[in-house]
């Protein structure tokens, strides 16, 4: 089966010298400045109105000097506004879980390319769960990093307070290799305390929500928690005006410029973002400041927050416009947490019986990426995993 998972399935780099990731090869979001290849971010107008990149991104530098081997440039949503994968121009990259389903975006071309077996690991960009999303739909293990912790040199912005650099993998110990290389070294800490939000909980289906339970390891002495107080049900709101200033101040211009042909729902979401009223902005990053603040605090050095990656598994492609962006403003309640508090988030698979992929995800606090690998590795490393879900 054809994977259309790449934009440009040519494009290779082999590794520069011997490494962690020696022996792996690598796919990258069509988002990635590599010296000489011209970025279409998944849109046929950006191709033809920019130049190649005169450099390669310092993060895909470093994955080459770590010995792995980059192999293809993968599709996007456009303009990375989206969690579907669904491209009117390139097509719809194949979820293999489900060749009817979606495979998420915007990293949609990456998470195919992984889930297909065409590469070890796979970078993508996540800002509102572009990373996240498709991991959970595809099966595979994802990460988004603490942000700003790996460097978006040489990567097409969506919305700077938000975008990171994330990769997914099929599993745990390739997602951490990765992240010794990508990773600023730290001290790891020992989690000890497990936070479980009930409202993120009661966005899933009953049977969804009882077999990610189940997926839960037995030894967490979990705490139920409440974030009705932090006003949980208006952060969606904050990401997503956050979100839109700042994607109209990146791209506003050359939308008016070039005048490029969108999706429907992308269109309508840059043309949402353009009629935002900026006075409020900052009042909103002081509110994403308090976010996060509030989130370092619960979670410190050793607390961890376990919910779900996603709303549902992937949804069929070419569902009805209401149907997907109901499930997209539930998976963005999910999302928005890690995104707005500049978290770090893991997305672990979780098989139902139907073999339909669900995600299950660990938040720490800041800068516990490497720890946070660790503990992931520790109970869903190896053989245990597919045991236990597939």
């Amino acid at each position: 089966m054809e994977s259309n998972a790449f934009f440009d399935g040519t494009l290779t780099l082999p590794a520069k010298s011997e490494g962690r990731l020696s022996g792996m090869t690598f796919s990258v979001k069509d988002v990635f400045a590599v010296k000489g290849h011209l970025n279409s971010a998944g849109n046929p107008t950006w191709l033809k109105t920019h130049e190649a990149s005169e450099s390669t991104a310092p993060c895909i530098e470093r994955l080459l000097e770590n010995g792995a081997a980059l192999l293809g440039m993968t599709h996007t949503d456009e303009l990375m506004y989206s969690l579907n994968g669904e491209n009117i121009h390139y097509g719809t990259p194949v979820n293999p879980v489900n060749p009817n389903c979606i495979p998420g975006g915007s990293s949609s071309g990456s998470a195919s390319a992984v889930a297909n077996g065409l590469v070890s690991f796979a970078l993508g960009t996540d800002t509102g769960g572009s990373v996240r999303v498709p991991s959970s739909y595809c099966g595979l293990f994802g990460i988004r990093p603490t942000h700003d912790v790996v460097s978006l040199e040489g990567v097409i912005p969506l919305a700077p307070s938000f975008d990171t650099v994330g990769w997914m993998a099929k599993d745990i110990e390739t997602l951490e290799a990765v992240g010794e290389v990508l990773l600023p070294e730290t001290e790891l800490s020992e989690f000890s305390r497990f936070f479980m939000e009930e409202a993120t909980w009661s966005l899933l289906a009953q049977e969804d929500r009882e077999v990610l339970l189940s997926a839960v390891p037995k030894e967490l002495l979990i705490e139920n928690v409440n974030f009705e107080t932090k006003e949980l049900t208006k952060w969606p709101q904050i990401f997503k005006y956050i979100q839109g200033v700042e994607a109209w101040r990146a791209h506003g211009e050359w939308i008016r410029e070039t005048n490029p042909t969108f999706s429907e729902a992308i269109d309508g979401r840059f043309k949402d973002a353009s009629k935002l009223d900026a006075s409020e902005y900052e009042n909103a990053v002081n509110s994403k400041y308090e976010i996060a603040e509030f989130m370092n605090q619960l979670l410190k050095d050793t607390g961890v927050l376990v919910l779900p990656t996603a709303a549902s598994v992937a949804p069929v492609k070419n569902a009805p416009a209401e149907s997907v962006e109901s499930i997209r403003a539930m998976t963005m309640q999910l999302t928005c947490i890690a995104g707005i508090a500049g978290l770090p988030q893991i997305t672990v698979p979780v098989f139902r019986e139907d073999d339909m992929a669900l995600g299950l995800s660990f938040i720490a606090s800041e800068g516990r990426d490497r720890s946070l690998l660790k503990f992931v590795r520790q109970f869903f490393g190896g053989s245990s995993h597919e045991s236990s879900n597939h």
